[in-house]
């Protein structure tokens, strides 16, 4: 099969992807071998490339939105069947004893695994998930519309809940990728009030026409005081700038896995009154659920940039340098 590898990590600019023919891999017990119909490009995805994320596998397939159809069962498999549409999400593995998972928080699961970064994952033409962590998918939606909700929007999800967004509050979003653009839908089909602040013009043409109700530069001012914000882009200094822009009472999520430093608080400006910093550390399969749930009720516009399985390279390329409008996605 085709594939590709994080041959050796660092910046795109040095090719740290390099394409491979591979075996297909076997399923093993309990597991789920899937054909890649369509993955999408994650800037997690980025992160595991470039190095900003320590090696967990060697030569790792990347990918972690993957959406496909199950062409073999591993021995014990009884909850899904051959012909099954399916997608493999970030969370493939947690314990199931710790006092996290027992709690409800598999999330933060020490024991816990990935896909694409300690298991191979959907750049290439197939992929194993273990099959109690592979996910139903909603009819209703292409594959390729489908791919960038098993991460972007999941994610994103969860970003929202930690946000602690009151019913009809006003939202800041700080960055408008694949995630940003589908958690605005969620949150502005709940009631509220969106204010997008991102460096793009057409990352800011599409919050508009998704039905922000601002768009402005990423550290610009909020033209509002902020109930509840979410912090999409991996810049530590805009940290400052959002917090800032919270109301009294009001709580900033930071939505991704890697950050840049943040710069020195200043308590008065940035914190006082009550105002939180929270981070988002992936997600449960109760927020997969909900979140898949939500998408066969309410219809989520994704927008996408396809690219064939033998460009991932120019589609990681393009997603450094804000290229993406949306969400990228490698169709196989």
């Amino acid at each position: 099969m085709r594939a590709w590898r994080v041959h050796r990590p660092g910046p795109v600019s040095t090719s740290p992807l390099v394409g491979v023919t591979a075996p297909i891999p076997e399923p093993g017990p309990g597991e789920l071998l899937v054909a890649v119909s369509a993955c999408g490009v994650c800037r997690t995805d980025l992160h595991v490339a470039e190095g900003d994320l320590p090696v967990h596998r060697a030569d790792v397939t990347p990918g972690h939105e993957v959406v496909g159809e199950v062409v073999g069962l591993g021995d014990g498999v009884e909850t899904f069947a051959v012909g099954d549409r399916v997608g493999i999400a970030w969370l493939r593995h947690t314990c199931g004893t710790c006092r996290y998972c027992t709690r409800g928080d598999e999330n933060l699961c020490p024991h816990s695994r990935y896909t694409g970064w300690d298991a191979d994952g959907g750049y290439a033409e197939f992929a194993t998930v273990p099959a109690a962590f592979a996910l139903p998918l909603p009819s209703g939606y292409t594959d390729t519309e489908l791919a960038p909700l098993l991460c972007a929007g999941i994610i994103g999800y969860r970003a929202l809940l930690r946000a602690d967004l009151p019913p009809g509050g006003r939202l800041g979003i700080y960055g408008f990728g694949g995630s940003a653009h589908l958690t605005a839908q969620v949150a502005l089909a709940q009631g509220a009030e969106v204010h997008v602040m991102t460096r793009g013009a057409l990352a800011r043409e599409l919050a508009l026409a998704l039905g922000a109700a601002s768009a402005q530069g990423a550290a610009d001012p909020s033209p509002v005081p902020l109930d509840s914000a979410i912090l999409f882009a991996p810049v530590g200094e805009l940290v400052l700038p959002a917090l800032e822009a919270l109301d009294r009472g009001g709580t900033l999520a930071v939505a991704g896995i890697h950050l840049s430093d943040i710069p020195k608080l200043n308590y008065q400006r940035h914190l006082f009154q009550e105002r939180q910093l929270r981070s988002v550390t992936a997600n449960t399969r109760a927020d997969s659920r909900e979140f898949l749930d939500f998408a066969a009720r309410h219809r989520i516009e994704v927008t996408t940039e396809q690219y064939p399985l033998g460009r991932a390279d120019e589609a990681l390329a393009d997603l450094s340098a804000g290229r993406i409008s949306g969400a990228g996605v490698l169709v196989v």
